[in-house]
């Protein structure tokens, strides 16, 4: 009874005294918004492993496809961040929007490509044909590189507008001549012996490369959680060098949908490089020393400004934070 009557008089006593018993809050996750995609698989392998509550940060990974979305969650703050290409958050910058660049998550080594026809067999075949690909996404800006970089345009072809999974499936069902799509299909379409595969992203490295954005208040308010985020990942692509099996096994089952299956996402993790802490540090750099980060963000700019896809016109060093990769 004096215990009872002890815990509940004590808070009537703690009020009087004017001192406060305020429970602090707990902490919100840090909430990333991500299309379904082998790249991210080392964000669920940090997540299981415990690797970002060891280092301070709860991690919650949600899975959204559609890129306006993500977006405007980010922008709302009603998420921490994003992970997508460097190039299509170029795409949702304008005056009074400030995103920064914090994380660097792996390279399309393969795992993006260009399906055709047999008859075509070079680059400059591609002059005049229906070509299917998602307008506004990194299909459309990794085909202008490969374009640009033969002396081509979009002017040069016919834009078919479809999302990468309904270009694969328009390109077998012989509706287009080319799509640019990435996996399964690639695979799909090389064992179905339907076309083959004009070239892949292994032959353009570093341009389709997968950051995690967040917001300049998020980058500011959020900093030590970004930090943690970072280590957390660098932790977990190092336990995926050691032990890729166990760690594709949950990646797989983290990520889902179709790459759910340990061996399906053992095969598409082959079409991608997964950044490690020094690969970061490289590909960021610094102010006095830009990485090449900083020469993908010119070109994506330049790309997609010329497609008059902007809505301004940003300048890398306003939204590259180094500082996190080189903590």
């Amino acid at each position: 009874m004096k215990r009872w009557l002890l815990s509940a008089l004590l808070p009537v006593a703690i009020a009087a005294s004017g001192i406060s018993m305020a429970i602090p809050a707990k902490a919100e996750p840090f909430e990333i918004v991500h299309t379904t995609w082998v790249g991210y698989g080392p964000l669920y392998l940090a997540r299981d492993l415990g690797y970002f509550k060891e280092e301070g940060i709860d991690v919650k990974l949600t899975t959204v496809e559609e890129k306006s979305l993500q977006m405007a969650a980010v922008m709302s703050g009603n998420v921490a961040g994003a992970a997508g290409t460097v190039d299509e958050f170029l795409l949702y910058m304008k005056e009074g929007t400030c995103l920064k660049y914090v994380l660097a998550l792996d390279e399309s080594s393969g795992g993006d490509g260009i399906l055709a026809r047999d008859e075509i067999k070079t680059i400059a075949d591609l002059k005049g044909k229906k070509i299917a690909f998602n307008e506004g996404s990194v299909s459309q800006f990794w085909l202008n590189v490969i374009l640009k970089e033969n002396g081509m345009s979009q002017d040069d072809i016919e834009m078919v507008n479809m999302t990468a999974d309904d270009a694969a499936a328009a390109f077998m069902a012989n509706r287009v001549d080319v799509a640019v799509t990435w996996e399964p299909h690639l695979t799909e379409v090389r064992n179905a012996k339907q076309g083959h595969i004009l070239i892949d992203s292994s032959k353009s490295p570093g341009v389709i490369t997968d950051v995690i954005t967040v917001s300049c208040d998020t980058a500011e308010k959020r900093k030590d959680e970004i930090k943690a985020l970072v280590r957390g990942w660098n932790r977990a692509v190092e336990y995926w060098k050691a032990h890729p099996d166990e760690a594709n096994a949950i990646m797989a089952k983290g990520v889902g949908g179709w790459l759910s299956d340990p061996a399906s996402f053992a095969d598409s993790a082959k079409g991608v490089r997964f950044f490690d802490a020094a690969t970061n540090k490289s590909y960021f750099g610094t102010p006095g020393q830009p990485g090449d980060l900083y020469k993908i963000v010119d070109f994506a700019i330049n790309i997609w400004g010329g497609l008059g896809k902007l809505q301004m016109t940003p300048k890398a060093e306003d939204f590259i934070a180094d500082a996190f990769v080189n903590q």
